[in-house]
């Protein structure tokens, strides 16, 4: 049971279409993916065709429920999405509180999932530290951190080498490493930071994703960078990053497709 945790230390970097689209892209082997939400925004449901108004989720239940995994939903195929859905102040609050107070309150909630054989799980988060984030930490395989190929995201990078998302080191299995979102060859700025970056982090930099406008037309249509432009640079960058994150994780990566509706999972 590969989990991916995918962060970010600001917001606007492109984390959670990020996340969807990786859970998209190891799924096309045919392996079962879970896109998992703990960002209060719970946005990542809309990259896998969930209405707007369809408010279902784990959050709001989530400190009186001891398996998650009911609040599954299917988006078709193999890929499923756990989303954050709608919850009060109060409910957020009392969330974050069990996170951080007990250690093995996610290791409950997500007991079925951790176990469910051969299950892949990307796990988008808020922007920042978090109790989400710290308490996943412990469970992760793997953290990838999103940036985007600017000097307010070069200016954060001290605040993952001083471990300042989660207090501490941010991966002690495969470790963590960043994903350069949006670098623009067009711009001078964005050509310097990316090398900069590449000579900064050399292997830790795992990936590059270069802008791409089919990203943004694919976000607006529900749909994966695959279907929406399977032969757009985006698409390319994404499927390279996600047989890098495969081949760390020990996970195989071939070709398929992953369409349908959200229905409940039957997990």
């Amino acid at each position: 049971m590969p989990l991916i945790c995918v962060c970010s230390p600001k917001g606007g970097v492109g984390k959670t279409t990020l996340t969807a689209n990786l859970a998209y892209a190891l799924a096309r082997s045919g392996s079962k993916v879970l896109a998992l939400d703990f960002d209060i925004q719970n946005a990542l449901r809309l990259h896998f065709g969930v209405p707007l108004a369809d408010g279902r989720g784990f959050a709001a239940r989530a400190a009186e429920s001891s398996d998650w995994s009911q609040f599954v939903l299917t988006a078709g195929g193999n890929i499923f999405v756990l989303p954050y859905g709608d919850a009060s102040e109060q409910q957020r609050l009392a969330l974050d509180e069990r996170l951080a107070a007990d250690e093995h309150f996610l290791t409950r909630g997500l007991n079925t999932l951790l176990n469910y054989p051969g299950l892949i799980i990307v796990a988008d988060f808020p922007p920042g530290p978090s109790a989400a984030l710290k308490a996943m930490s412990r469970l992760a395989d793997l953290h990838l951190v999103a940036l985007q190929a600017d000097t307010a995201s070069l200016s954060l990078l001290p605040h993952i080498e001083n471990h300042r998302l989660t207090g501490e080191v941010l991966n002690k299995k495969a470790g963590h490493y960043v994903v350069l979102n949006q670098s623009d060859n067009r711009r001078q700025i964005s050509r310097d930071v990316t090398a900069f970056m590449e000579q900064k982090l050399g292997d830790r930099l795992l990936g590059v994703i270069h802008r791409d406008e089919s990203v943004v037309e694919a976000n607006a249509s529900q749909q994966s960078i695959f279907d929406f432009s399977p032969a757009s640079a985006a698409a390319f960058d994404i499927e390279l990053l996600a047989k890098k994150v495969a081949g760390i994780l020990g996970v195989k990566i071939g070709d398929g497709t992953v369409h349908g509706k959200p229905t409940m999972s039957g997990f």
